[in-house]
């Protein structure tokens, strides 16, 4: 499995998977379908700050993670929503844990103090592979989005980058290597 930092060219593959979770499931609450270019607009204006990263098995596109704005206020700065999405037909197989191991080193590296997971639910497998990577639950929002003529509770998952050490360093540019 080779993981690298996404090009303008994954987003083809990264807007196909995306918009699968949009049009077949619950776990994205988005309803309207992306388009690559959309979604590389907004990865453009944050990629000084916040990592992307794709996954690639034996030459093949299979999922992606992000990093990206937990809430727009300064004082949130060291804390980053992330996520992933493996591509359907390899889950379970570590790929979601490999694209996130690599972008919490990036965003250790960086600066970033914690991480902050939001789960459609119910979703077990992206509980258990959270927690797997040392979330812990701190929130619950019952009936946040309303999909699939239903509404669906929306839990977030914190963890840690750094231990608690006083005033955090600024944040800097990811750096892939």
């Amino acid at each position: 499995m080779l993981i690298r930092a996404a090009r303008e060219s994954d987003f083809d593959a990264i807007a196909d998977l995306v918009n699968h979770y949009i049009r077949e499931t619950a776990i994205h609450f988005g309803t309207d379908t992306v388009t690559a270019a959309e979604l590389h607009e907004g990865w453009r204006g944050h990629e000084e700050v916040y990592p992307c990263l794709v996954a690639e098995v034996d030459g093949r596109f299979a999922g992606y993670s992000k990093a990206g704005v937990f809430r727009e206020r300064a004082a949130y700065a060291w804390t980053t929503e992330t996520t992933v999405y493996v591509e359907r037909g390899l889950e379970r197989k570590g790929v979601g844990k490999a694209l996130y191991q690599r972008l919490f080193a990036i965003l250790c590296a960086q600066g970033f103090q914690s991480a902050i997971g939001g789960i459609a639910l119910p979703n077990d497998a992206s509980v258990r592979l959270h927690e797997a990577l040392g979330f812990m639950k701190v929130a619950h929002v019952v009936r946040a989005g309303w999909k699939f003529g239903r509404f669906h509770d929306l839990g977030f998952w914190q963890r840690d980058l750094h231990p608690p050490s006083g005033a955090p360093r600024p944040i800097v540019a990811p750096v892939y290597g």
